[in-house]
This record gives structure tokens, C-alpha cells and sequence, in this order.
């Protein structure tokens, strides 16, 4: 890794930079001119973001020279404590520098959880009460892409089922900037995150990908704006899920392409597996065009476990629930191949694996 950075319920605990990098990283109060970034990539803040700027202790600054390759990621761990009452505020500001090449993983996490969290020792069902969060986490992230440079980004959340996540990521891509994000969300009580994406500069693209995996009785919220506002912009968007047990998820989705954004090219898709009958996934996708010669497209699918995918390898010996579990690990598949830090990819891949074998232990 090039560098790393650990906050402890939002308080820098561990600042580490590799020399052979360059990259600035730590407290972004650390770096003349770098608090002026805070809230500039936000184009519509909301109360919870309000209340990240008011409180933060520590935010987070990591900046790539300009036309400087950072190949290893920078990785990002906000640990949480879980004290009951207590309200958390990570705050990461990220900035890619004209023409560099950046990658960073961040993880918010769980201090007695570990890295996966709601599998309990006996493989029975989870019982989680999302009315009645113990501590609640507010993570702000801005991704600033410049003019020609790429970012790569992987966000994970597995906080524990006691802890609610009201997150913002948001992030804008200049000319011929390219930025890939990934996001994985496995716990919490109530997880929401809102992804923002604008392009603001001709030719910029974005490639927005997420994989879920709700359980007990979990609420995964998804938010996002696909936010054309240059010539020539390209975005794909692709979130993919599975609820299980008494689990919902809703995912709710925009593409906006403003007047003056021609030959803009946007793409929304969202699938959703639902495993059991007491589970739920809801889908709402968006568009709202105001110029003409553009190509915009979304979809979503909502269904169970296909019957004769399942007949097929019951058919062949293979057991009802290894069944299942070989379907579910099928379908993250092809996603998971697309995490955009390739360091990143197996532990995203083992990740939802477990996950899914979890639900029978």
C-alpha cells in the first residue's frame, strides 16, 4: 500500500506514508489551502452532511501529485467502538490531480464485529432491531477527480446490527477524468449511503458499482445521481444485491442530463435476489433529460432464486442449501471481478461468500 490512515469514532489514530510514493495524506488541517476542499465537491448538502462539517473531529485529506502514478492503494479504516449514544463522523476528502493515477480503499468497521459482521455461531437466523440503533456512524467522503486523471475507489461498510449509517459519497469527474467506485454494504441495522456523481467536465466517465447483502432484519438504503453536465460524458451504473431472512432493500436512482450535455451516454441497472418470503427489495430508477441527441437507459430486476437453476444441481447430488449458496455466489460473481483495485477483489469476493454461506452455517 502506498499509505495508511486509521481514525478511531472519527479521531486520526495511525498516519503511515510509504517514500516511495508521492502522495499527501492525513489531517486535512495538516495542509495549507486543503480545508478549502471541505464541502466543495457537495452540491446539495443535506442536514447530515451539515452535521459532519460541524463535527468532525478529524477529517481526512489524501491528494495525488499531479501526473503521478500511485500504484498500491491508499487504504482508509474508521473504526468504530460501538459505545451506545455515540454519534460518529468520518470525513475523507480524496483529490486526484490533473492527469494522476489514484487508487484508495476505505472501510468503515466495527471494533467488536470484525470485517464481517451478523453470522452468528449457530447459522440461525439474525434478529436485529433497525428501530433501535445503540450509535449511529455519518460518513462524508468527496472524490475529487481533475482534468485526464483516473481514480479508483472501493468503499466497505460492516459495522454491526445494533449501529445505523446515514453515508455521502460524492465526487466530481473533470475533463477526460475517469473515476471507477465500487461500494459493499453488509451491516448495520439501517444502512443508507447516497452516491453523487457529477460530471463536470467534457468526456469525463464514471463507473459506479455496488454489491449488498442484507440479512436478519436489516434496511440497506441506496441513493444515487448520475449527474450529466458536460458534453460527451459516459456513465454505467450497476448495483447488484440479495436480502435474506426478514431483510429489505431499496435502491433509488437518478439520471440527470442538463441542457447543454449532448451526446451524453448514461446507463442504470440494479438487480436484486430475494431469498426468503419474509424479505423485500424495492427498486425505484430515474430519468430526468433535458437535451435531445443523448442515450440514457436503466432497469431493474426483482426475483428469487431461478427454480430451474436450483433442479439442476439438486438434480446432480448437490444438497438444497449448498444449492442455494453456489446460485447466490454465481450471482456476485461477475461483479465482484469488477471491484477496480485489483488488491481489493478477493476480499470483496470471500467477503460476500461468507456472507451468503453464513445463512445456513
Amino acid at each position: 500500500m502506498s499509505g495508511i490512515l486509521v481514525t478511531v469514532d472519527g479521531t486520526l489514530a495511525v498516519s503511515w506514508k510509504s517514500d516511495e510514493h508521492d502522495v499527501l495524506l492525513g489531517r486535512i488541517r495538516e495542509h495549507p489551502g486543503a480545508e478549502e476542499l471541505l464541502g466543495s465537491v457537495m452540491t446539495d448538502p443535506q442536514d447530515f452532511d451539515l452535521l459532519n462539517d460541524a463535527f468532525s473531529p478529524d477529517p481526512l485529506f489524501i491528494d495525488s501529485g499531479a501526473g503521478v502514478e500511485v500504484g498500491p492503494p491508499v487504504v482508509v479504516v474508521h473504526v468504530v467502538t460501538g459505545a451506545a449514544g455515540r454519534v460518529v463522523f468520518p470525513r475523507t476528502v480524496v483529490r486526484a490531480q490533473e492527469g494522476s493515477l489514484l487508487s484508495v480503499i476505505e472501510l468503515v468497521v466495527d471494533l467488536n464485529s470484525g470485517l464481517l459482521t451478523s453470522i452468528d455461531d449457530g447459522g440461525s437466523t439474525i434478529r436485529t432491531d433497525a428501530s433501535e440503533p445503540t450509535s449511529l456512524v455519518v460518513p462524508v467522503t468527496e472524490l475529487q477527480v481533475s482534468g485526464g486523471a483516473a481514480l479508483a475507489y472501493v468503499f466497505l461498510q460492516a459495522l454491526s446490527p445494533s449501529q445505523w449509517q446515514l453515508g455521502h459519497q460524492a465526487s466530481t469527474v473533470g475533463s477526460d477524468a475517469v473515476l471507477r467506485s465500487f461500494t459493499v454494504a453488509l451491516g448495520g441495522g439501517y444502512a443508507r449511503v447516497r452516491t453523487d456523481s457529477s460530471l463536470v467536465g467534457e468526456s469525463a466517465a464514471s463507473e459506479l458499482r455496488a454489491a449488498f447483502f442484507g440479512r436478519g432484519h436489516q434496511m440497506l438504503d441506496f441513493r444515487t445521481i448520475q449527474d450529466h453536465r458536460a458534453p460527451r460524458t459516459r456513465s454505467d451504473l450497476l448495483f447488484k444485491g440479495a436480502v435474506a431472512d426478514q431483510s429489505h432493500s431499496v435502491y433509488s436512482g437518478l439520471i440527470r442530463v442538463e441542457r447543454g450535455a449532448v451526446k451524453s451516454d448514461a446507463m442504470q441497472t440494479n438487480h436484486n435476489l430475494v431469498l426468503d418470503e419474509g424479505a423485500q427489495a424495492d427498486s425505484v430508477p430515474n430519468l430526468d433529460i433535458e437535451e435531445n441527441d443523448v442515450r440514457c437507459s436503466h432497469g431493474s430486476t426483482v426475483g428469487p432464486v431461478d427454480e430451474d437453476q436450483h433442479y439442476y444441481l439438486e438434480s446432480r447430488g448437490v444438497e438444497p442449501e449448498m444449492a442455494e449458496q453456489l446460485i447466490v455466489e454465481g450471482f456476485f460473481e461477475d461483479i465482484a471481478e469488477q471491484v477496480p483495485v485489483p488488491s481489493a477483489r478477493a476480499l470483496v469476493g470471500r467477503a460476500l461468500a461468507e456472507r451468503a454461506g453464513g445463512r445456513h452455517g
